[in-house]
């Protein structure tokens, strides 16, 4: 933990934040991609394309982590949306695909604290649709962008500690690991420990040039494979923040 003063009691004390005035809570508006746009969720306009979507994924293992759903039938799912999707925090977005304009997953920001300038990314859900997508990478890559272009310091992704993809996905979008809370909370009726990752505005700028990298078309060959991983461009990015050089050593110059 890095201190960079003492007090007239010579006790080690944080970092002055200078300059820094808390930002405002994060708007109702849609956030545009490439592929696709991040529209706040409303049951009337997304739940029929969502619910669709989500159906595809017949064993129901992407809500076993979560502490709803499935949602079987289409009008369960939009009594849900319509009770529990519609505040400001959470604050639901739609991921609709640009080309189709159907739904095909959902995130939200959580426990929005202005004051000390920390946001959370959660109540991720991709159906089949959209997993292992350019547009999934790219609305994870929208909500953080726009946290931080908002004044954020702190963005939160926390997941339950046995939910392996969660945790691999965090990693791989330059959240760094901070450690995990013991039972931490009940969820299904099952203990849930839970692991936290973050990323802090300091890391954000390297972090949005291995974002920008990876999403530029020139990234991907003519049957759209990627040619360069975004977890190695994030590890990367996350070094020059920390040590400026991208292999973690400093630099002789």
């Amino acid at each position: 933990m890095a201190v960079s003063a003492v007090n007239h009691l010579g006790q080690p004390v944080g970092e002055k934040v200078a300059d820094w005035q808390p930002p405002c809570h994060p708007p109702w508006q849609v956030l545009e991609g490439k592929r696709v746009r991040l529209e706040p969720l409303l049951a009337a306009r997304h739940a029929a394309s969502l619910h669709a979507a989500n159906l595809l994924d017949a064993t129901g293992r992407n809500w076993t982590y979560l502490p709803y759903g499935p949602f079987d039938r289409l009008d369960a799912f939009v009594a849900w949306i319509d009770t529990s999707c519609r505040g400001t925090d959470p604050l639901f977005y739609a991921i609709v695909d640009r080309k189709s304009g159907a739904a095909l997953g959902v995130a939200s920001y959580l426990r929005i604290a202005p004051a000390s300038g920390s946001i959370e990314v959660g109540h991720i859900n991709f159906s089949p649709l959209l997993q292992r997508t350019f547009g999934a990478t790219e609305a994870m890559y929208l909500l953080m962008q726009h946290a931080f272009a908002l004044g954020y310091r702190r963005y939160e992704w926390k997941c339950d500690a046995l939910n392996v993809a969660s945790r691999s996905a965090a990693l791989r979008l330059g959240l760094s690991f901070e450690g995990v809370f013991r039972q931490a909370t009940v969820v299904r009726g099952r203990n849930r420990d839970t692991a936290w990752y973050a990323a802090i505005d300091r890391e954000w700028p390297a972090l949005a040039a291995a974002f920008s990298r990876w999403l530029d078309d020139r990234n991907f060959d003519a049957d759209r494979r990627q040619r360069l991983p975004l977890s190695e461009l994030t590890r990367q990015a996350l070094d020059r923040a920390h040590y400026g050089t991208a292999n973690g050593e400093a630099s002789s110059e």
